[in-house]
């Protein structure tokens, strides 16, 4: 059951990043308004840590969630508490950057293998979602400067 859940969260996470990242290129105003919404997938992140606890199944669900629970809440951080647009300037927001992308692929890299373990077609649709994910993400970041 929990593998299921946690391949369905993944999903979820997937798309919900490609919609973010093909609809911030042009109409980033429509993000900034909706953008919280992503942030409701710490609810079910949170439910499979319970889950994970009830069931008594690998720690090693419990540690994904954790660094998506810990992506979420780095993201809301910087994007809705602090307000720094850290995606413009490498150089000035190295800072915030690097753990930023050091969550976002540790949380992307348990999206894919963890599916990958349970069945490989999981893991094969999670690693396309993933590579559509970066394709996206690139194409719609303003160009940095630094």
């Amino acid at each position: 059951m929990l593998e299921g859940f946690f391949f369905i969260l993944g999903l979820v996470n997937s798309i919900f990043l490609i919609l973010i990242f093909l609809i911030r290129k042009n109409k980033l105003s429509l993000v900034e308004r909706f953008g919280w919404m992503y942030f409701l997938l710490a609810i079910p992140a949170v439910y499979g840590i319970v889950l994970t606890v009830m069931e008594q199944e690998s720690s090693r669900y419990v540690i994904f969630l954790g660094i998506f629970l810990g992506f979420l809440l780095f993201e809301w951080l910087l994007d809705y508490y602090l307000k720094i647009n850290f995606r413009e300037n490498f150089k000035k927001n190295w800072k915030w950057i690097l753990p930023y992308l050091g969550l976002y692929y540790a949380m992307n890299y348990g999206f894919v293998v963890m599916p990958w373990k349970a069945y490989l077609a999981w893991g094969i649709i999670m690693l396309g979602l993933f590579v559509v994910q970066i394709i996206v993400n690139l194409r719609s970041h303003p160009k940095m400067s630094g």
